[in-house]
């Protein structure tokens, strides 16, 4: 991160720190929260843009969008608004790395942590998409990796909400990042949740292999090809990722969103089965289509084995090539490979009839109770069986915490080659406890009364009548039995902030009415002259109306003390009339059509110019500096 040279403070409470990073059409900050003492990350619209309504509205839509979704995988937006014309929202601040930092470092992630990755990411998008959200910018950048090992998408920067009631998202205005787009994004067309799905597929496609399944000299180049050309196989670019794996990404990539997963949950649902080592759907579903007829069975062991980009071209799971149809003269060629294709399936067909009836070979998963989580993966691994990413918590009383403690399947029993094994890890010598009912409490009472169990505690948010700092629920719900050092969620109602209303020219008594009707509590009062707003009443508040505050914070007010003073300039002595009316009219006086006669010594005067001004038509004339109401009418005399 780059330290910001001259830090600016927004609405008098984000206090920039570092730069954390540039984007299209603003730069992402990372900021101290002055009023509840927190780091924060600021995005801030580019100054060039806070000018133009369009981005102005769409900024505005993002932050709106956004503050509304509550997810343990989607960042957190506290705050907007606008600050000296410009524009930011404030966001959850997270430490960690994004996904693109990542694949920049390694070129391919494992399948299962890839398969883990994308599920939380579904999960995330399966929650925005029940709220009428569509993120319309999925892709390596947007997704942070914490370093508690969470998955969090973040930036709804193109994200709008599909049932808004103007027409803001029309068809033909192209939204995104070329590389992660769908077709139909990519022709201009009307996007739904079936868009995001492409994307991640995309995103895992990159994950498994090490780059895009499309890449071009232009944005264009690259945007076409997701419209005309069918990706290759994920196994065609790397042959350790599983054919069921392959079978997902292939069915989150169908070019027609009626092809792909339906929701966010089914994508997510499929990744976790193959996570686990179940049968997934997508190899189901190729398969029943084999069948059918609806593609040929030489293209079902083709999805199933995984043959060259080259030797397949690519078949999509419908069975129908998207692009373009070569012409005739281009056909023909094609018939002598497709023949041997045809003739090497039959081949592996056959072998595998012939292998069908032979039992699979079994081997006894290895002691690995005691040692660290990486030894025992490496032992396995070397054993012929596959490791689960996600582990199992378990007591132990002679086995240190943080160490294996055993594996499900269990130690020592014969299981085929390839099986999926679960680590188990001790939690140490811990007893069993009963989650209390905490619902209703306060946050610090609730949290207070699960430590004592020897419980942690992870707090999330969720949509709810309750007043906030209650507790609504907690996940393990009260009354299940858990292992005490187990993490128990308590859910708190949705973070509410409440919004400072416009309280100018109100009595310091009604403006406190209406503070204390919106969340807030009255602060400093100080007197200060203004020339728009009568005396005594409210002429300012700090924070400004419309700026969000915590709520129960205090709000300043500003008493008008009437009209401000004008001090009559020297420099208008000896200057033309002109000059002079410019001048004072310029401060808020009102200049007389009468110009009087001068009745001082005139004998240092340049005769017709300004030698003295009085309140009154022929009065006394003022001295300089003196000084008169803002609004009143002077009189200008000359020699």
């Amino acid at each position: 991160m780059e330290p910001v040279a001259n830090p600016r403070v927004f609405s008098d409470r984000y206090e920039l720190t570092h730069l954390i990073a540039r984007g299209g059409m603003a730069q992402v900050y990372l900021a101290h929260d002055r009023t509840i003492d927190r780091r924060v990350a600021l995005k801030v619209l580019f100054p060039e843009l806070s000018v133009d309504q369009t981005f102005v509205e769409r900024f505005r839509r993002e932050a709106q969008a956004a503050a509304n979704l509550a997810h343990p995988n989607i960042v957190q937006v506290f705050d907007w608004g606008e600050d000296q014309g410009t524009y930011f929202i404030v966001m959850e601040y997270v430490e960690g790395r994004s996904l693109s930092t990542m694949l920049g470092q390694s070129t391919r992630i494992h399948p299962n942590d890839a398969a883990t990755i994308a599920a939380k990411v579904a999960g995330g998008l399966a929650y925005a998409h029940r709220r009428g959200v569509v993120h319309r910018d999925v892709k390596p950048g947007n997704i942070l990796l914490t370093n508690d090992g969470d998955v969090k998408v973040t930036d709804f920067g193109i994200a709008l909400a599909v049932n808004s009631s103007d027409n803001l998202t029309q068809v033909g205005s192209v939204m995104g990042t070329a590389a992660y787009f769908s077709p139909e994004q990519a022709e201009g067309l009307t996007v739904d949740g079936r868009s995001d799905l492409y994307s991640l597929g995309v995103v895992l496609f990159e994950m498994v292999t090490g780059r895009p399944p499309f890449v071009g000299e232009s944005p264009i180049v690259v945007a076409s090809k997701h419209v005309n050309e069918v990706a290759p196989l994920a196994r065609a670019i790397n042959p350790s990722v599983p054919a069921a794996l392959e079978a997902i990404i292939s069915m989150a990539m169908a070019k027609s969103p009626s092809d792909r997963y339906q929701s966010a949950e089914d994508f997510r649902a499929d990744l976790l089965r193959f996570a686990e080592g179940q049968p997934v759907i997508a190899e189901a579903r190729l398969q029943t289509m084999a069948a059918t007829g609806e593609v040929s069975a030489a293209t079902a062991v083709v999805g199933a084995v995984g043959l060259s980009a080259s030797q397949t071209s690519a078949i999509p799971l419908d069975g129908r090539p998207y692009a373009a149809p070569p012409a005739k003269k281009q056909r023909s060629k094609w018939i002598v490979p497709l023949v041997l294709v045809a003739l090497l399936i039959a081949g592996l067909i056959i072998g595998l009839i012939a292998r069908g009836n032979q039992p699979a070979k079994k081997v006894a998963i290895p002691n690995v109770a005691g040692m660290s989580v990486a030894s025992a993966e490496s032992a396995l691994v070397q054993a012929g069986f596959s490791v689960r990413p996600e582990r199992d918590k378990v007591p132990s009383v002679l086995i240190p915490e943080g160490s294996v403690a055993g594996t499900d399947p269990k130690i020592a029993t014969l299981q085929p080659e390839g099986t999926v094994v679960t680590l188990q890890i001790s939690i140490g010598d811990v007893a069993k406890v009963t989650v209390p009912d905490v619902s209703g409490y306060a946050q610090d009472a609730a949290t207070a009364q699960l430590q004592a169990l020897g419980l942690t505690v992870v707090v999330a948010y969720v949509p709810s009548p309750l007043p906030q700092g209650s507790v609504v629920s907690t996940v393990p719900a009260a009354g299940k039995s858990v292992w005490s050092k187990t993490s128990i969620t308590i859910n708190l109602p949705v973070i509410k902030t409440p919004t400072v209303p416009n309280l100018i020219g109100l009595s310091p008594v009604n403006a406190g009415a209406s503070l204390a009707s919106a969340g807030f509590t009255v602060g400093s009062t100080t007197q200060v002259c203004s020339n728009t707003v009568t005396t005594g009443l409210v002429s300012a508040s700090n924070p400004k109306a419309g700026s969000m505050s915590a709520n129960g914070s205090s709000v300043d007010l500003t008493i008008s003390s009437g009209v401000c003073q004008v001090t009559i300039p020297s420099t208008i002595y000896g200057q033309n009339t002109g000059t002079a009316i410019t001048a004072l009219t310029g401060l808020g006086l009102v200049v007389g059509s009468n110009v009087g006669t001068f009745a001082g010594d005139c004998t240092a005067v340049i005769p017709s110019t300004v030698a003295g001004v009085s309140t009154t038509d022929g009065g006394t004339a003022l001295a300089a500096g003196v000084q008169v109401p803002f609004g009143s009418t002077v009189y200008l005399q000359t020699c």
